[in-house]
């Protein structure tokens, strides 16, 4: 059994890696990681690849909207950056992968808006495959919402995308999303290439009809292996998981030192390299 690469995804250290990137990284390099997640680098990739070249550190794997025409800020909506554009970044950048994070809750509640999906991440992959990269999806919640014929949403946009495209499972919005999470980890198959490594309290599907809003400020999400999550039955139901990325959407305390404790998890369970 080959074991995945431990990583973290930057977004978890947001605000203090870009208010300094090398000081960040240098303090994950000393927590022993040797591999990150970027997340916004279209704008900032010949700065990212510096800041990682100096500090020793590589990003296998990078966020980047791929199947929307807009972005959501704090500012308002703004155009996606065209594909061509996320890729000549990721390039720079060293990513290898590059992976869409989000996609509108609205568009995987029809047959029409999941096949859209699928197919434009199967035309993604065609172009990043001239790039020499590839393309995959990373899930919330929201995905496993509307069921057609006994199948979720999730499980039909997977069904459709080509093989070549990986797949990321979000352990933690998989348990949310009420899936048997080691069950998804071993049905997904060889394409899974990256899990979120996410812990913390149980609580009800924003995205269900009928739910409140998500607000970020309430999500209680603890340390690995401290929350009601099963992250070490779920990675060890899988070994084609080629990385295992660390990631709070709500750090508890110092994020610093909430990526050392799960990383020290991951060890301690013989999970990762």
């Amino acid at each position: 059994m080959t074991l995945p690469l431990p990583s973290v995804q930057l977004y978890s250290l947001a605000k203090e890696f870009s208010a300094d990137m090398g000081q960040s990284l240098d303090k994950l390099a000393e927590i022993g990681l040797r591999h990150v997640e970027a997340f916004d680098f279209v704008e900032r990739a010949p700065e990212i690849r510096k800041a990682l070249d100096d500090s020793g550190l590589s990003a296998p794997t990078g966020h980047a909207p791929l199947l929307s025409d807009e972005l959501w800020t704090p500012g308002g909506s703004i155009p996606t950056p065209e594909p061509e554009r996320v890729f000549e970044a990721a390039a720079v950048a060293g990513i290898q992968t590059v992976i869409d994070p989000f996609v509108d809750p609205a568009r995987w509640l029809t047959i029409e808006g999941v096949d859209d999906i699928a197919d434009r991440l199967n035309t993604a992959a065609e172009l990043a495959a001239s790039y020499g990269l590839n393309v995959g999806y990373h899930n919330h919640a929201q995905e496993f919402v509307a069921f057609f014929d006994g199948v979720s949403a999730y499980e039909r946009f997977v069904s459709r995308i080509d093989e070549r495209v990986k797949i990321e499972l979000d352990l933690y919005w998989a348990a949310v999303a009420d899936q048997d999470v080691p069950a998804l980890t071993k049905q997904i198959g060889s394409r899974l290439l990256a899990v979120h490594v996410k812990d913390g309290a149980s609580m009800a599907n924003p995205w269900a009809p009928g739910s409140p809003a998500l607000d970020p400020a309430s999500l209680v999400q603890k340390h690995a292996g401290t929350g009601d999550i099963p992250l070490a039955e779920a990675m060890r139901a899988n070994n084609a998981i080629e990385y295992a990325v660390i990631e709070y959407d709500k750090a508890p305390t110092d994020v610093f030192d909430d990526i050392a404790a799960s990383f020290a998890f991951l060890h301690a369970e013989g999970l990762v390299k």
